[in-house]
């Protein structure tokens, strides 16, 4: 599915205008400006999955932060911006194939470590919790506890369950459904089959973080699976050379001078990885 079909930043040439405007004034940083003009990005045509491809500052998250802030795009991590973001992104343009769906967002490696971390407290409050129910039982199946009042109601049920019970089975009827304990990695990509769903534009920067390899070729194949049947476009920021093998994705290389549009295969990161294998080639024979 193509919701947006093309986006133009600011050239150099109107940055330079701009910029001679208001140097009477003493700023810090004028971020955006001269960070994708830098690097000769002014236009995007895009596909159902476009990728930006590029190292350390090559401007490819600012490049998803300024289309997702020209269309107003979902977004839970605040980013990096200063007093002269909105001047630049009311300079861009874009063209729509169809309206924007309001379920889509901007997705970042933030995102997703804030997901973990979430889990992994609401894990650790459980785990304090299991343990308490496990002196709980102990307590209650040894117990000489006698019912003798209504006020030793809630005791007696207590009691009779963790002597119908194993330890484990009173612990998990206490506890009802506990929360999935999960690596990183798997905490991640189930961050994003739950955050990514079907019709919808969505920006993601840098999934690969967290992932390990084959968590990287899981989420390759939801992504392009959302794609095709699910009516989901992708713009992504990578340097992954799986994601960048993502099945018909065009792949802005913002390393070349200036960027342009070039074969996965023939991107520098990805031919080191080859070149490395292919060197090693040897090594994986088995004797």
């Amino acid at each position: 599915m193509l919701y947006l079909s093309r986006f133009t930043f600011p050239d150099a040439e109107w940055e330079t205008g701009f910029l001679m405007g208001i140097l009477r004034k003493c700023y810090d940083t004028f971020y955006p400006f001269k960070v994708l003009s830098s690097r000769g990005l002014e236009e995007v045509e895009f596909e159902p999955i476009t990728l930006f491809y590029g190292g350390n500052g090559s401007g490819k998250t600012t490049a998803l932060n300024v289309i997702a802030e020209k269309l107003r795009l979902q977004r839970d991590s605040r980013y990096n911006r200063s007093s002269f973001f909105e001047d630049y992104t009311d300079a861009c343009r874009y063209e729509l194939r169809t309206e924007v769906p309001p379920e889509s967002r901007a997705i970042t490696s933030d995102d997703v470590f804030d997901f973990m971390l979430n889990l992994r407290t609401l894990n650790q409050g459980i785990d304090e919790k299991r343990e308490d129910l496990f002196q709980e039982y102990m307590d209650a199946k040894y117990s000489d506890f006698h019912f003798r009042t209504m006020e030793d109601y809630d005791r007696l049920k207590t009691v009779n369950l963790s002597r119908r019970n194993t330890q484990s089975r009173y612990v998990r009827k206490k506890l009802m459904d506990n929360l999935p304990e999960h690596s990183n990695g798997e905490s991640a990509f189930y961050y994003f089959t739950q955050r990514i769903q079907e019709n919808a534009l969505y920006l993601l920067d840098e999934p690969e973080n967290s992932l390990s390899p084959g968590k990287q070729l899981e989420l390759v194949k939801f992504l392009e699976d959302s794609a095709r049947f699910f009516g989901c476009q992708f713009i992504i920021a990578t340097h992954s050379p799986f994601l960048l093998s993502l099945k018909g994705a065009k792949v802005y290389d913002l390393d070349a001078g200036p960027a342009a549009v070039r074969r996965w295969t023939d991107l520098p990161a990805v031919r080191a990885y080859y070149e490395f294998f292919q060197a090693h080639a040897g090594e994986f024979q088995r004797p």
